[in-house]
């Protein structure tokens, strides 16, 4: 059962897992690459076809794909689509960067908590299709098949990465009190 104090300490760490990115200049940067890349990533895999089309064609049509399958999702779900490709991109940034950071602190068992990002980021992403990377595995197909057109997939993996951030809390301390520390 939720109770007043573990909401607020869910909560509590959900804001030291957000800001972490923030307190170094590596943080930051690696925050801004990761979600640039994490974006691009979803906005080709809006039209899987066409971008590997047009890339196998060669690298200087990148910025034209990038631009046009951003203003496909516009022009398909308006800023409400686009937004959910924005903050998924920036959720998954400061999942990755905290990551990496606990991964340095306190080893590889430490990625337990942060497991989550994984099936966020398969079934998460595209906005106007739902399929997310799932559409370069070959499963669009049967994401528009689900009900809303994958919405609520698409809300669920965002879902599991506010989840599995706010478990996780700052990647440098640990998220759970003692009973010593109360």
């Amino acid at each position: 059962m939720f109770t007043h104090d573990s909401i607020r300490r869910y909560l509590t760490n959900l804001s030291e897992a957000l800001s972490y990115p923030f307190e170094t200049w590596r943080g930051t940067i690696g925050l801004v690459f990761v979600t640039l890349a994490t974006y691009v990533l979803l906005i080709l895999s809006t039209m899987p076809e066409f971008s590997l089309q047009m890339l196998g064609d060669g690298l200087y049509w990148f910025e034209y794909v990038v631009v046009s399958l951003t203003e496909t999702v516009y022009r398909t779900d308006g800023w409400t689509g686009l937004g959910v490709i924005v903050l998924y991109a920036l959720l998954s940034g400061v999942a990755v960067v905290n990551a990496v950071a606990q991964l340095r602190v306190v080893g590889i068992s430490s990625l337990t908590d942060l497991s989550g990002v994984v099936p966020g980021l398969l079934a998460s992403g595209c906005a106007s299709c739902g399929a997310g990377l799932l559409g370069f595995l070959g499963f669009a197909g049967g994401l528009a098949a689900l009900p809303y057109d994958g919405a609520l997939l698409r809300v669920g993996g965002l879902v599991l990465l506010l989840f599995f951030l706010g478990r996780a809390g700052h990647p440098e301390r640990c998220a759970f009190t003692t009973e010593a520390t109360q």
